[in-house]
């Protein structure tokens, strides 16, 4: 079996470390700071992209044209260090234009970077009391709606600078004063615009080999480098960027204005960074996972880092006169896409910004404001996605979605994402008492739909159409929902105790016709057992109060000193009762739900996948452990799970011709042996002395001779301690159950037919060790072959294994081997 050895293992415990080093010393040597190449493409692909962009979101929120580029710098240097989203790229956002442009025109410029500072130290505020993933509860259709409500108003207020005019206020004036900027267009700002729009869609699209190659260069740089460049050359007279000298850069200010106006502004800047930043990097996630290549060393976001790294951008690039800055989807997708690894990217990113906008200040200023407005207007349409709107009417949320996307246009982001909450708990409270009730007849028999949640709304109703049922009937009923209140439940269950009491019968199934055994019928006898008994607790200790009341419990409660000796008599035959009992209930409630199966297994025989030698104790239920059912296991069990030797079976062949049978005639494809906790016959090994199995007098201590080999491999010290999870067992009794599981597949390969199947490949050896106490399986780690290494049991999580890596001193082995080696 493979195992793991300590001494080939790379992690730094304190036994694997050289004496020589200190434990804290510094480092050997120097520390170099490496960019990797992919991480340096990518973060000049990203910037190719933001360049463009931030200086027309800028000038989509009527902010100074550097506060564009510095929220760009500042979103990649700062957030890109700090976040919890390696890959993510963070920067003036165009989600956050019509907030923006909104407090810049009621408070000023000054007062709109205060407000951000403020928004950036409640995000901090938000980070602290760990609330990130609540943002996430919000519906997708109030998210998408309110994305498309931001879409719709940029495009409106940036097509009027398109066609050579000024945008107004708000959504509603940029339509009403349409007709009249239709009426008066500026042909230069028109061609401009066109051709940025023209080169922006048909870029990505260019065919051949040659296109492959050119679309490597972002189509938001191609395209307004492209109308620059026209414009310059035709010598077209239109409005330009023009950026100030940095020396007369606009810094915030005190907060001048009405309290709840300015901390509605914090309230609004702080949602929307936060929600589409959040949202941004669960995205990206998603992408770095179905990325094939260095997925696997890109760490998952850490959501709570991330919105407190979104607040520190925030009050840097606020106090640095910069738009908000939040979470981008289109550079983190380029980011993702171009193959970057780290969050040096991001960082790169925003060094290349704070160089170009020191240095390509001329260069920038002959960009046509037209184009930036043209390349700010196609992303406003972009963001109401058709993929979007397909979702969400799958899903029928469409209305949840319109009215978000109207109240933002019409009215105002908060109070459009405040109506889009409203509509959508009416919806689910719509959805949620809905229920639909029909009964048809087939022949002769009463179906029975429930078509939706069975809350105590539709209770009324059900209990109507149920006592609409002919007494006597045999009744279907058919539930297709995926919830059942306590109400509804017990209308239906006392419904079904009453119709099987006047010889009706009552089956309920799923919407695929599946039996559904919970409200399972009960004979009318069983009206009053308690609500124990449930069909998934067969194996548990429950009787349930069925005994009469005049049987033999009451009558030893009733006893008195003479009647003392009766009890093991009258303790047989509650036993008895209990039994028959047990075989009741599973011939009302089990065997119509395994029926078929076994009818199916008595047909074809049985083809187990594995033989499972475990223990006879009574806590140990293998079917329970495994989760297998009828045919799956062909199971031994003995006392101490042992495996005696070929040829030392001493008239008793029982555990050697199952494994015969099991191996060469049933052909299973693997063998576990299971030991567990506190087992009575590791126990009995312990505290047996020299002569008990050296010449033993009782079956018991005959038996118990087999499991020697154990003791001996505990106390030896050619082989190294078992472990449970990188721990050492709890003390010498444990160590030896886990030991006794080692040692008995050992005894596995010393039978010629397993061998024979192990050399072949086609069987495979497990080790398990269940711990009854913590209800807690572990799995011994390999067991391909036996060495002299640790033998470790991992722990059996629900979703994977989970190897745990300490190690404990040897001072404490030695202790416990001490114990073994004096037993």
């Amino acid at each position: 079996m493979t195992l793991y050895a300590p001494a080939r293992k790379t992690t730094h415990h304190k036994t694997d470390r050289p004496r020589a080093q200190r434990p804290h010393g510094p480092p050997s040597g120097p520390r170099r700071f490496r960019i990797a190449g992919a991480d340096l493409s990518a973060s000049v692909a990203v910037f190719l992209i933001a360049l463009p962009l931030s200086l027309g979101i800028a000038l989509a929120t009527g902010a100074p044209l550097q506060s564009g580029l510095v929220a760009a710098a500042v979103g990649g240097i700062v957030a890109g260090r700090f976040g919890g989203s390696p890959l993510q790229v963070s920067g003036p956002a165009a989600g956050l234009t019509v907030v923006t442009a909104e407090l810049i025109q009621r408070y000023g410029w000054r007062t709109t970077c205060a407000i951000t500072v403020l928004a950036g130290l409640a995000q901090l505020g938000l980070s602290a009391l760990r609330v990130a993933r609540s943002a996430l509860a919000v519906s997708p259709a109030i998210v998408h709606g309110m994305v498309a409500g931001i879409g719709v108003t940029i495009a409106l207020a940036q097509l009027h600078i398109v066609l050579g005019g000024t945008p107004q206020s708000s959504a509603v004036d940029n339509v009403l004063g349409l007709p009249a900027q239709l009426a008066d267009i500026h042909p230069s700002a028109l061609a401009i615009s066109a051709l940025t729009v023209t080169v922006l869609l048909s870029w990505p699209k260019l065919p051949g080999r040659a296109g492959r190659l050119v679309r490597r260069v972002p189509a938001a740089l191609v395209a307004v480098a492209g109308a620059t460049a026209a414009a310059v050359a035709a010598g077209l007279s239109v409005p330009r960027v023009d950026l100030p000298s940095w020396s007369s850069h606009a810094l915030p200010g005190l907060p001048e204005g009405p309290v709840l106006g300015i901390a509605a502004g914090v309230l609004t800047i702080t949602l929307v960074t936060s929600v589409q930043s959040l949202l941004s990097a669960v995205a990206v996630d998603k992408l770095v996972a179905a990325r094939g290549d260095r997925s696997g060393s890109v760490p998952r976001s850490h959501l709570d880092r991330e919105l407190a790294g979104q607040g520190a951008a925030n009050m840097v690039s606020g106090a640095l006169g910069g738009l908000p800055v939040a979470g981008v989807a289109v550079r983190s997708v380029a980011n993702v896409s171009a193959g970057a690894v780290s969050r040096t990217s991001t960082m790169l990113h925003g060094l290349w910004i704070v160089l170009a906008a020191l240095l390509l200040v001329p260069a920038l200023d002959l960009i046509p404001l037209a184009a930036l407005a043209a390349l700010v207007m196609v992303v406003g349409i972009q963001m109401v996605s058709i993929t979007h709107i397909r979702t969400v009417t799958r899903h029928r949320e469409v209305v949840v979605y319109a009215v978000t996307t109207a109240g933002v246009v019409l009215v105002g982001i908060l109070e459009g994402v405040a109506l889009g909450i409203a509509v959508a708990i009416a919806v689910a409270l719509h959805r949620l008492a809905r229920t639909r009730i029909s009964r048809e007849e087939r022949d002769g028999n009463q179906l029975l739909r429930v078509r939706g949640q069975l809350t105590f709304l539709a209770v009324p109703r059900l209990s109507r159409a149920l006592h609409q049922l002919p007494q006597g009937s045999h009744v279907v009923v058919e539930l297709d929902g995926s919830f059942m209140d306590h109400a509804a439940y017990e209308t239906l269950s006392e419904w079904t105790t009453g119709h099987i009491a006047h010889g009706g019968t009552v089956e309920t199934t799923g919407p695929s016709g599946a039996r559904i055994a919970e409200p399972s019928p009960a004979a009318a006898s069983d009206a009053a057992a308690p609500t124990c008994c449930r069909p998934w607790t067969p194996w548990h200790n429950h009787q349930c109060g069925e005994l009469p009341a005049d049987g033999p419990t009451a009558s030893r409660e009733g006893s008195e000193g003479p009647d003392t000796p009766a009890e093991p008599a009258e303790a047989r035959r509650t036993s008895g009762l209990h039994l028959a009992s047990g075989i009741g209930k599973f011939q009302r409630n089990t065997a119509p739900l395994v029926r078929d199966e076994l009818a199916r297994l008595a047909r074809e025989g049985q083809r187990p996948s594995q033989l499972f030698l475990t223990c006879a104790d009574s806590r140990l239920v293998t079917s329970m452990i495994t989760s297998s059912g009828p045919g799956d296991l062909f199971t031994v069990r003995n006392v101490g799970n042992l495996v005696p030797l070929p040829g030392e079976e001493s008239g008793d062949d029982s555990v050697a011709a199952a494994i015969e049978y099991a191996v060469d005639v049933l052909q299973v494809a693997s063998i576990t042996v299971c030991g567990h906790s506190g087992c009575g016959a590791m126990q009995a090994l312990l505290g047996s002395g020299p002569d008990d199995l050296a010449v033993p007098r009782t079956p018991l201590r005959r038996w118990l001779r087999h499991g020697r080999p154990s003791l001996e491999r505990m106390a030896s010290r050619r082989h190294a301690w078992a472990r449970i999870s990188g721990r050492l067992p709890a003390d010498a009794v444990e160590q030896l159950c886990l030991t006794n599981v080692v040692q008995q597949l050992e005894h596995l390969r010393a039978y010629e037919s397993v061998a024979r199947r192990l050399a072949e490949g086609s069987l495979t050896l497990h080790g398990v060790y269940f711990h009854v106490g913590e209800a807690q399986a572990y799995l011994l780690s390999g067991t391909d072959e036996v060495h002299s290494y640790d033998d470790v049991f991992t722990r059996v999580m629900p979703t994977a294994l989970a190897e745990a890596d300490g190690r404990e001193t040897q001072a404490g082995e030695a202790d416990v081997r001490e114990t073994a080696r004096a037993s």
